[in-house]
């Protein structure tokens, strides 16, 4: 089995990109997505000062942790479509 499987970046038309650009910024700068990214920034300097290596890795909000990038992505592998549902 192959080992270098990466996703490939999405093919989209000039109109659709630049729509995509405007719909994930104004997601990023929602009150909610602001919040996070804070605690998150606070958390990671605070581990940082305990000598924690946290490189590679995010604070997962729900379930209260450090995990790596991959681990913190799709809902725990139950994907995004029901979650908050």
């Amino acid at each position: 089995m192959c080992n270098n499987l990466t996703m490939a970046k999405q093919k989209l038309s000039p109109t659709a990109a630049a729509a995509k650009k405007k719909r994930d910024l104004e997601y990023a700068k929602t009150p909610y997505r602001k919040k996070c990214k804070a605690d998150n920034q606070r958390r990671r300097r605070a581990a940082e000062k305990r000598g924690f290596k946290l490189k590679g890795m995010d604070w997962d909000h729900k379930d209260g942790k450090f995990k790596t990038v991959k681990a913190n992505r799709g809902n725990d592998g139950k994907g995004t479509k029901k979650e908050g549902k």
